[in-house]
């Protein structure tokens, strides 16, 4: 049993690498298959279908960030620091490679062609982080040390946004450090302090 979610897990971090690396329709099961050295049929067994995979993959990729958006509320107290971690380890995620873009953006942009079922995972992950960008916002804003200049709504998706734009503008320049270019001042013009 623990082989048989070793491999699942091991399909899907292959395709998240191949989607981050091509996109949605930039894979192929052969591919998964190569990389992970099994057949096909084993990939079939563990996820019937493209749809399939996919579709658990953005599932796994939001509770991931869910659990871990709760351990940085529990480790980071302050609203302001909050959004300083979560910016820090987009650059640490970008700088090393490790993740080096947000599977969940990169599929938003394939919206159109992609199969409603993971349409509507990928939106559940936008409401999600939108979601816990505004209730920071709103907190941070309540104890006076975040400056907003419209709703925390609004400027959590333009947070939101930006955070995205970076992450494309990084792997446009082929320079990591773009990231933290885009993002610092923004992190500087919501601080009430600046």
């Amino acid at each position: 049993m623990n082989k048989s979610l070793s491999t699942a897990d091991d399909i899907l971090a292959c395709a998240r690498s191949l989607i981050v690396a091509g996109g949605y329709n930039g894979f192929s099961y052969a591919d998964i298959a190569e990389v992970v050295g099994i057949r096909k049929p084993s990939i079939h067994h563990h996820f019937p279908s493209k749809l399939d995979l996919v579709k658990t993959l953005v599932i796994r990729y939001r509770e991931a960030a869910e659990e871990g958006i709760a351990n940085l509320e529990r480790a980071v107290p302050g609203p302001l620091d909050q959004l300083r971690a979560y910016i820090g380890y987009w650059k640490t995620c970008i700088g090393d490679a490790s993740a080096p873009f947000c599977v969940c953006a990169l599929l938003a942009n394939e919206l159109p062609v992609l199969p409603e079922e993971i349409a509507l995972e990928i939106r559940a992950y936008f409401r999600f982080l939108s979601g816990w960008l505004t209730a920071v916002l709103e907190r941070g804003a309540a104890l006076g040390v975040v400056a907003l200049t419209d709703t925390p709504r609004v400027e959590a998706e333009a947070f939101m946004a930006t955070v995205h734009g970076a992450m494309l503008s990084a792997r446009a320049y082929g320079d990591t450090t773009i990231f933290g270019t885009i993002m610092d001042p923004q992190l500087a013009r919501l601080s009430a302090g600046a």
